[in-house]
């Protein structure tokens, strides 16, 4: 089959640069909100997704799903730590740290209004189970004292959470005695302190916490381990690694915000397929005698419908293109989101990566596909007589 050459559409969307531009524009003003939405829910579900180790588990009450809905005794805790599959230290202790977390309204530097932060109450054992979190500044917390250790990436964003820094709760003051680094995951977004001591100030029982993180020998131990203690019939818990755990906590708003950001793009997509629609009805009109000639010439209708496809085609992926460039910068900025299995803001990164990219061009080539295809049939069933006599 013999192809109108891509030159005579080139040649159009350059004669007719000005429609072109418009459209082009269009489309990637939705391109760069579609990609923009998808890199923050990226960020997000990574930040989360990474927070957890393979060769970590985490032990909730049964029926929970989240550590803000669990609770477990003391002795269950003990329990835990006497499992199979538990790692030990040189000393033969288990290698788990006792947990409680709760959300602490706190005043944001930039703007002055109070966000939730998450405090986790944590053991003296937290960094070894934790052992991608290093103190970067000053010294871990003593326990039974009122000291903090917080994440660098909250830090510099709320008052008074710098090396140093006091702040006051539950009629105590707190000292930040270190900054730790957790590989931007959703961990520094939180504040560390004594878990027993936590407890203590917000008058809750001592001997129940609410999770437990445990080291494994290995990330192949998990089994052993979660069929050890959910066979136990003194134990109602749940046993999930703890890298599921925070990628299972991640999929609500990582779900809402791709919802909310396909509605936006869908609305602005209509938008650009009219004016796509616009841009290649104009051209066609403009170019009635030539299509007439084109099918004279020997053409068939369906070389001119392929033609003006390929020709929005070209120009939504131009748009793709484009758009792809302008939201490039926003990969790695630092943002923040409410996380409702905390109650409390986490810090992520945008995201913007190669595979988020060819989802924008192709959501591009749709547009385009859509806003050409009505004018390349209008186009092909064109009279050539009629037409060429009106010449």
């Amino acid at each position: 089959m013999i192809r109108i050459p891509f030159i005579y559409n080139l040649r159009s969307m350059t004669v007719r640069w000005s429609s072109t531009l418009v459209a082009v524009l269009g489309i990637a003003g939705v391109v760069a909100v579609f990609l923009a939405t998808l890199s923050m829910a990226r960020g997000f579900r990574e930040t989360m997704k990474s927070s957890g180790a393979e060769d970590n588990a985490l032990v909730l009450r049964g029926g929970a799903t989240s550590e803000i809905m669990s609770f477990l005794p003391l002795e269950h805790a003990r329990i835990v730590g006497d499992a199979a599959g538990v790692a030990h230290d040189v000393d033969g202790n288990p290698l788990m740290s006792i947990e409680v977390v709760m959300g602490l309204p706190l005043t944001r530097r930039d703007t002055g209004q109070k966000n939730n932060v998450l405090m986790r109450g944590v053991s003296q054992q937290a960094l070894a189970v934790h052992d991608t979190i290093k103190v970067i500044q000053g010294r871990f917390f003593k326990p039974g004292l009122a000291e903090l250790v917080v994440g660098k990436s909250i830090s510099t964003a709320y008052k008074d959470l710098h090396l140093g820094g006091t702040i006051s709760f539950s009629g105590q003051t707190w000292t930040v005695v270190g900054i730790f680094d957790a590989g931007g995951t959703s961990a520094e977004s939180a504040i560390w302190c004594d878990a027993n001591l936590l407890n203590q100030a917000f008058k809750r029982r001592l001997d129940v916490f609410q999770s437990v993180t445990v080291k494994l020998g290995s990330p192949e131990a998990f089994s052993r381990f979660k069929d050890t203690l959910t066979s136990d019939p003194r134990l109602y818990v749940k046993v999930e690694r703890e890298s599921t755990y925070y990628e299972n906590q991640s999929k609500g708003l990582t779900t809402l915000i791709k919802a909310l950001g396909f509605l936006v793009a869908f609305v602005m997509g209509i938008g650009a397929v009219f004016a796509a629609l616009n841009t290649m009805y104009a051209s066609v009109s403009a170019r009635a005698s030539e299509i007439a000639t084109l099918r004279a010439l020997g053409f068939s209708g369906r070389n001119v419908i392929m033609s003006f496809l390929l020709e929005s085609m070209s120009i939504a992926l131009l748009g793709g293109i484009l758009g792809s460039f302008i939201i490039l910068p926003l990969n790695g900025f630092a943002a923040s989101t409410f996380s409702m299995s905390t109650f409390s803001q986490v810090a992520f990164a945008f995201m913007i990566t190669p595979d988020l990219m060819v989802q924008g061009l192709v959501f591009a080539l749709v547009m385009g596909f859509f806003g050409g295809l009505f004018p390349a049939v209008h186009a092909a069933r064109q009279s050539i007589a009629g037409t060429l006599r009106g010449m």
